[in-house]
């Protein structure tokens, strides 16, 4: 049985929740209500010094004011101390690369992945995170690291130097939203298509999937919808550019597609692949480390950056569904095994782990 110590009031830093979709918006949210619902003892603060909205009914989960003048604009190094002194905070959660500059408090970090150092180009608004995350690793500043696989956790460790001992692989979740249709009656009525969900970024390798998808639809009439932000494409015959959708709408898409294809060349965990498992849908994947981690057996499996190889899988699907329902049902057995509850139970033992680091500090 697990123990815990005494409750605890807690930050967790609530920027990502400013952007309208994504990963780390989503990891934020179910997390914090997780932590909240499985720990009511606790109190829980969503902190942040840019606007954002949540919704949820849980009494010991609140939202900040943010900076109350203008000294507090300078939120990582004067502003978010501030902001947790008023509401009594005694330990932050920083879900997206930062803690706070000043040591004041333990701290956690979850370190979501390595792609702003591996390659600028897959992320390119990300400089201010390449240069704050070592400088703050180096200096101690987390008590603790969180990464959401251990593919991340090694090389994390191999890149900064943490030490072991800091470094935890607590696995993300699908939420309860996502979940196959009560009956087929229940999926939209499309033309058979694929499906990409994901934000528009260099390393989801979207331009060879398209390359990928013309080449199925030259002998199988098939669709490909692109779902998540910043796609900026143009439509073509088949080619659907949804954009952003209402979550609502994610478990009919997941569900009503041949497959949700996902050749990300490289990823941290790929929700989105479980999102799509959880839903009963085929997904094709790229061999990525931590989607294998993830997904193990439960999807088809295929390399980055083959093209041929990706049209292949696709065509393969396209020209014969039903023959991939044992894939379908290891993936639905597969991500039955995750779940918010358990992230938010591990998640807590982190906390105490830097808890008790701090103090012995």
């Amino acid at each position: 049985m697990l123990s815990y110590t005494s409750p605890v009031t807690i930050g967790l830093d609530a920027t990502p929740l400013s952007v309208s979709s994504g990963g780390i918006g989503r990891y934020t949210l179910e997390l914090a209500r997780a932590l909240a619902a499985e720990f009511p003892e606790d109190q829980y603060w969503l902190l942040s010094d840019q606007t954002f909205h949540v919704a949820h009914d849980l009494p010991n989960l609140h939202t900040g004011n943010g900076p109350s003048n203008l000294v507090e604009r300078k939120w990582w190094a004067w502003g978010l101390n501030q902001e947790m002194a008023r509401h009594g905070v005694e330990l932050f959660h920083g879900t997206d690369y930062a803690v706070p500059y000043l040591g004041h408090r333990p701290s956690v970090m979850t370190l979501h992945d390595l792609s702003p150092w591996m390659n600028p180009a897959w992320q390119p608004n990300a400089s201010r995170v390449r240069r704050r995350t070592p400088r703050l690793l180096r200096a101690g500043l987390a008590t603790m690291v969180i990464t959401p696989t251990e593919a991340v956790r090694r090389a994390a460790i191999e890149c900064f130097h943490v030490s072991p001992d800091r470094v935890v692989a607590v696995p993300l979740a699908a939420s309860d939203l996502f979940r196959p249709p009560a009956s087929q009656a229940a999926k939209p009525r499309r033309n058979p298509y694929f499906l990409f969900v994901g934000t528009c970024e260099p390393r989801k390798n979207i331009s060879r999937l398209i390359d990928a998808w013309r080449e199925v639809r030259k002998a199988v009439p098939i669709e490909l919808l692109l779902v998540g932000r910043n796609h900026a494409l143009t439509e073509e015959p088949g080619l659907r550019v949804l954009g952003e959708v209402p979550d609502s709408d994610l478990p009919g898409l997941y569900a009503g597609s041949l497959a949700c294809v996902y050749p990300s060349l490289y990823e941290g965990f790929g929700l989105p692949v479980l999102e799509a498992m959880q839903c009963g849908a085929l997904v094709i994947a790229s061999r990525d480390p931590a989607i294998v981690e993830v997904s193990e057996d439960a999807v088809l499996h295929v390399d980055a950056q083959d093209t041929s190889a990706l049209a292949e899988a696709m065509r393969a699907v396209a020209k014969n569904a039903s023959g991939f329902d044992d894939v379908r049902r290891r993936a639905l057995a597969r991500a039955a095994q995750f779940s918010w509850r358990n992230t938010a139970r591990l998640t807590r033992e982190v906390y105490d782990a830097a808890t008790r680091i701090f103090s012995h500090s």
